[in-house]
């Protein structure tokens, strides 16, 4: 027995030995099974979307530059792909779960997503991107942290608490779509979900007795941060905790500089950090509140999610009124006095050893410019749809870089206008043809009635100018061109206009969406088509080895290819092997 532990001590070394020779970037792997579930975090049992049957779903949990394997099986009764919110993955749009790049994962079958978290640090989520999906859940967190040899630019929190507020409607994701098909507006949702739960009875009249509700247990002295995302389809909320201050430190990726709010508004699709350190006094429970925003409050009283912080030597339970939202519904210009004050730490590093805010985005010329102008839905052909420049886009029936290297032809147009057109609106496949290595200046118009998120795949854009009015070429005087957040997505105010610059050096299609879950389905999207003239094989990863096949490419789908996914990830890639007759070898070990 002493002689076949030597021998196994000496082989596990040498494998580690060979390890290190063939060094790669670690690998994080997860299995994602979607199914329903049936829950009631409203008082009314309905059908969601679980992950591992969980509801949200789990954290994806990673370091800069580590590659990434989730293999979803999608085991509801339609077709399924999953987007990866804020990831920017280099050169690999295969990967990035939405129809214009990807085919959709049919019922019973299994697509494993393969990516690098490439230079990236923060916070993000993940959810289902077909069919209104993300109203019945599907969704949950992503977290990228520094290496241990970049330092983050606060004091090391004492824990991490990941918090997923979202409006939510009583009626499933098939319910809410027959809605829209029907031409009819949502309406106000039931309620706001705090972790995929209720709110605590704060108000007897408004909550019903017996909810589950979300509590935070901290320990009194102590810092957390605090990761918020807006996983809602439609509504903007209002975040705050009674009796704290939320030190504002990190949104998407990039640092902020460091800002205390007693309150801060969290659009569709958005993502923040904040540190909140539990200095106050004890004697009850405290308050964590997400409430409906830019909206009359009075009637949509009920969107409201609590959730209770408990301090671990708390003496009882929280009581009286909430913490009193912000009081500027009808003074947008006060409201937008926030987003404006969001800045990019230039003193701090981010995922690469150089302080984030030395990209001198504000001395780069720009070389194209781009108005994209949202308006209220419009019936076109029937249907109501919604348009940016007039353009409802219409999904391909064959995702647009595959088209590209199967010759299929017809199969999307490249003319998306760079300005409105002002001409009858229109049903379209039309996509921006965006120059590699540009650097480019999008407009977001919004001249519909209602606050938008406005949001791109594969990049961060530096957000440099937001107004009230029509944009003009005289509103560049106003840019901020030094210390610009950089995040992926940005709201628009009703009626206003927001300026984002891009660096065009991710090669690939990306989406360009209203992330406001009802638009989006309506058309309200396009993508860019970003492609390296001379490309040789470098700027451009290959199509994976189990990319799936559908509309005119259908025939070259193999019924095997979705199953053996795992396997895939194995030929070529010599550290993953290893660590795997490593966990071989040890278990063998353990066993003996």
């Amino acid at each position: 027995m002493a002689l076949f532990r030597m021998s196994l001590f000496l082989l596990i070394h040498i494998v580690l030995l060979s390890s290190l020779y063939f060094a790669e970037d670690p690998y994080a792997f997860y299995d994602f099974k979607l199914s329903y579930i049936t829950v009631s975090p409203l008082g009314v049992p309905q059908q969601v979307i679980a992950v591992n049957g969980a509801f949200p779903g789990p954290v994806v949990n990673g370091t800069t530059n580590y590659n990434v394997a989730i293999n979803v099986h999608n085991q509801l009764d339609e077709n399924l792909l999953m987007t990866w919110a804020g990831i920017q993955m280099r050169r690999n749009s295969w990967q990035d779960g939405v129809l214009g790049t990807n085919c959709p994962i049919q019922p019973k079958k299994n697509f494993t997503y393969q990516f690098q978290v490439k230079d990236q640090i923060g916070s993000f989520f993940y959810f289902p991107s077909l069919n209104f999906q993300r109203a019945s859940g599907g969704f949950g967190s992503i977290i990228i942290n520094n290496r241990n040899i970049i330092a983050i630019p606060f004091a090391q929190p004492d824990g991490d608490i990941v918090i997923m507020i979202g409006d939510w409607y009583t009626q499933n994701h098939t319910a809410l779509r027959t809605t829209i098909d029907s031409g009819e507006e949502l309406g106000m949702p039931d309620g706001v979900l705090i972790n995929g739960k209720g709110p605590y009875r704060y108000n007897s009249t408004l909550v019903p007795d017996g909810i589950e509700y979300e509590t935070f247990n901290v320990d009194p002295g102590k810092t957390y941060r605090f990761r918020v995302h807006n996983v809602g389809i439609s509504t903007s909320l209002n975040f705050r905790i009674q009796g704290h201050n939320l030190l504002l430190v990190e949104t998407e990726g990039h640092y902020t500089t460091q800002q205390n709010f007693t309150s801060f508004d969290i659009h569709v699709g958005q993502s923040y950090s904040f540190l909140v350190t539990m200095d106050q006094n004890a004697t009850t429970d405290y308050y964590l509140v997400a409430s409906a925003r830019f909206v009359n409050e009075s009637v949509w009283e009920r969107v409201t999610g609590v959730a209770i912080l408990h301090y671990s030597n708390s003496k009882g339970p929280a009581t009286g009124p909430l913490p009193v939202p912000p009081t500027d519904i009808y003074n947008q210009w006060s409201a937008m006095n926030q987003p404006r004050a969001i800045r990019q730490n230039t003193t701090a590093s981010g995922a690469r050893p150089n302080p984030q805010g030395s990209f001198h985005y504000g001395s780069i010329n720009v070389t194209d410019t781009y108005v994209l102008q949202s308006l209220p839905p419009v019936r076109i052909d029937g249907k109501l749809r919604a348009t940016l420049n007039g353009i409802s886009f219409v999904n391909p029936d064959t995702p647009i870089r595959l088209a590209d290297l199967h010759n299929v032809e017809g199969a999307y147009k490249l003319d998306f206008p760079n300005k409105p057109l002002y001409r009858t609106p229109q049903m379209d496949r039309s996509v921006i043809n965006a120059t590699y290595k540009g650097f480019i200046e999008v407009i977001l118009q919004n001249n519909d009635t209602r606050m938008q998120s406005i949001h791109m795949d594969g990049y961060a854009f530096f957000v440099v100018g937001m107004d009230f009015g029509q944009w003009t070429e005289s509103s560049r005087n106003n840019y901020n061109k030094w210390d610009a957040i950089s995040r992926c997505t940005t709201e628009v105010y009703p009626g206003g206009w927001t300026a984002v610059l891009i660096s065009l050096d991710n090669v690939g299609v990306w989406n360009l969406r209203v992330e406001n879950l009802d638009r989006w389905y309506l058309g309200q999207e396009t993508y860019m088509r970003i492609i390296n003239p001379e490309e040789n094989g470098d700027t451009e990863m290959a199509p994976p080895d189990n990319v799936i096949y559908c509309g005119a490419l259908q025939s070259l789908q193999k019924e095997s290819q979705s199953s053996s996914a795992i396997t895939l990830l194995l030929i070529g890639n010599s550290k993953l092997f290893l660590t795997l007759v490593i966990t071989i070898i040890a278990s063998i070990f353990t066993f003996s």
